[in-house]
């Protein structure tokens, strides 16, 4: 095998908690793949009809995923929102995978935030351009503990909720979900090839806004552990 000509960067991770799991260990990320307007009241507030129509999906870098419980306020942005979301971890993958046959593929779930810089995601839908300078950028998608499958089951239904310094700003339940978990699996294989350490960003419900330096975020997802995050 040929020698680096660089240090090869370290593997983006998400911590595991819970079962035989814990002790330091660590899910490696792969993709990182985020569903836009999954929630109906979401898409409504974005200004969009809520009917199900084909879903669709942007990406962030799977080094934006960040563990660290702060969150830097970004550059070159005034109006960065917080987005409460849950995160699905896959242990295996492939193509034209089946609805039926999809949870077979999740290792397990956590918390997760969808930071965006609203403005500059504003002016890229304006321009008809790519989304990644408003969700992309470094740090942008805070995520707590991974919790397996045979820890906490599938997350199908139940409160998830967002609190800013204590006030409750998003709640729905996960059954809300426009495209199901399996369903965004099974339409994923159909344009890409899923492999073990893609991870998807399944929506957020209504409720979304702007976040300040010295704020405090918590996401509370039925079945794991909270997320709590501090801007600064």
């Amino acid at each position: 095998m040929a020698d680096f000509v660089i240090n090869p960067p370290p593997t983006p991770v998400i911590p595991v908690v819970g079962g035989p799991f814990d002790k330091g260990s660590a899910f490696p990320v792969r993709r990182v793949y985020c569903i836009g307007r999954n929630y109906a009241a979401h898409a409504v507030e974005m200004g969009h009809d809520p009917d199900r129509e084909a879903p669709f999906f942007f990406q962030k870098n799977p080094e934006n995923l960040d563990n660290s419980g702060t969150f830097p306020y970004p550059t070159q942005s005034k109006d960065v929102h917080y987005e409460a979301e849950l995160l699905v971890a896959l242990k295996s993958g492939g193509t034209n995978i089946k609805t039926k046959d999809a949870l077979g593929h999740v290792w397990g779930y956590a918390p997760a935030l969808d930071m965006t810089r609203r403005d500059l995601q504003g002016q890229a839908k304006k321009m008809g351009r790519p989304w990644e300078i408003g969700k992309a950028f470094e740090r942008s998608a805070p995520v707590g503990p991974l919790r397996s499958v045979d820890d906490v089951g599938h997350l199908d239904a139940g409160l998830i909720e967002l609190r800013l310094n204590g006030e409750i700003k998003q709640t729905g339940d996960m059954n809300q979900m426009i495209w199901k978990v399996p369903e965004m699996i099974s339409y994923l294989s159909d344009y890409f090839e899923l492999a073990a350490g893609d991870v998807i960003m399944s929506g957020t419900p209504a409720g979304v806004g702007p976040v300040q330096r010295g704020d405090e975020i918590a996401v509370t997802i039925q079945g794991l552990d909270d997320l709590i995050v501090k801007v600064t």
